[in-house]
Formats: structure tokens, C-alpha cells, sequence
């Protein structure tokens, strides 16, 4: 099951986060296809965060077609994100791991990290538009 955090720092939303975080886990099956997510009160004790937030994050994957709700039960997954690529997540997170070693070795803190592969991740993705 699915734990959330939320990073007040982001300046995200909460319930975009809750989003986020489950079309991540989708994507990197670490969620299947009939998996049961926290319940809302589950996730309001773990986070102390208003139900209403929660709910938007849940009717929006639902609304993508993601999770489906069943009331008195639970809400699970109807759907994955993995595709063909996910056999390559491996040794891509090898050699990401590796980097991220050497940027710490190189004395950059998290935040830092964190802005150079964002940068260069934004640089990357528009010269691929263009």
C-alpha cells in the first residue's frame, strides 16, 4: 500500500501531491491493477489534512479512470501507467543513483540537486520540442 508524504516547500497543492504520488507509483509499478489505496480517514490521521483534499485527489484519479471507489470497501486501482519501458527502470536508476553520488561528492546539497536536474530535465524537454 501506498504511503503519502506531503512537502510543504513545493509549493504544490496537497491534493496535487496525492496525485502525483499515485500516478508515480503507477508509472514505476509499484501500484497494480487492484491494489487498495489508504482510506480517506487513513490518510487524514497520517497526514492531518482536511478529508475534502483528500476526496479531490481521489475523484480526480477516478475521473482519469486510475482508481475506482467502492463504497463500505475501499478505493483501489482499475489501471497501471507501466508500459514496455518499465524493464529499463532499473539500470536507469543505477546510473541515476551513481549521479546522484557524485553530485554529493561534488558538495551539492538536496535543494541544489534537486534544481540542476530539474533545469536541465526543463532545458532537455523543450530543445526536444523545438
Amino acid at each position: 500500500m501506498i504511503e503519502f508524504h506531503l512537502d510543504a516547500k513545493t509549493g504544490v497543492s496537497p491534493y496535487l501531491q496525492l496525485v502525483r504520488q499515485v500516478r508515480h507509483a503507477l508509472r514505476l509499478g509499484l501500484l497494480d491493477e487492484g491494489d487498495q489505496l489508504p482510506t480517506v480517514k487513513e490518510v487524514v490521521a497520517q497526514l492531518a489534512i482536511n478529508p475534502n483534499t483528500v476526496l479531490k485527489a481521489y475523484r480526480e484519479l477516478e475521473h482519469e479512470g486510475l482508481i475506482t471507489a467502492r463504497p463500505g470497501v475501499g478505493t483501489f486501482v482499475t489501471a497501471t501507467l507501466t508500459g514496455a519501458s518499465l524493464a529499463a527502470h532499473g539500470p536507469l536508476r543505477l546510473e541515476l543513483q551513481r549521479w546522484l553520488a557524485k553530485a554529493r561528492r561534488a558538495g551539492l546539497d538536496e535543494e541544489s540537486i534537486e534544481a540542476l536536474f530539474m533545469t536541465t530535465f526543463r532545458t532537455t524537454a523543450q530543445e526536444d520540442i523545438a
